[in-house]
């Protein structure tokens, strides 16, 4: 399936950028202790400029999702699972991803998943996987 990729900068390189050594990375802010996505450079819980990428387990479950069947273009021929993850780290770390390695309808709400990732030039596009 072909993805736009996004542009790098210095706030969201590392979220992309983690793959390639096998690290799902998230803001995580060091005053209030709390991660949260998408990165930037101020904290969104308690405006504090003390925030940093670190390494997550990867694992999650799926809160919600979607499957697309519309073939918007030639290349999207076949149906792809769009989801909104939550991680293990924390209530509320959740982001939107695809689900990969299963067929869409085996895809539920609360199955656990486990980050994989996808080289697309310089970019590593985080998908989850069903963790068994």
């Amino acid at each position: 399936m072909p993805r736009k990729l996004p542009a790098l900068n210095a706030d969201n390189a590392a979220f992309w950028q983690g793959g390639e050594r096998g690290e799902l990375l998230i803001h995580y802010c060091l005053d209030c202790l709390h991660f949260f996505h998408p990165p930037g450079p101020i904290c969104p819980h308690c405006a504090s400029f003390e925030v940093a990428p670190r390494a997550v387990s990867g694992k999650g479950k799926v809160l919600s999702y979607t499957i697309n069947l519309q073939a918007w273009t030639s290349e999207l021929a076949e149906p792809f699972v769009v989801a909104i993850v939550e991680l293990a780290e924390q209530p509320g770390l959740r982001f939107v991803t695809n689900i990969v390695g299963m067929a869409p309808q085996d895809v539920f709400i609360d199955m656990p998943v486990r980050v994989s990732f996808l080289r697309s030039e310089d970019v590593w596009l985080p998908l989850f996987e069903r963790n068994h």
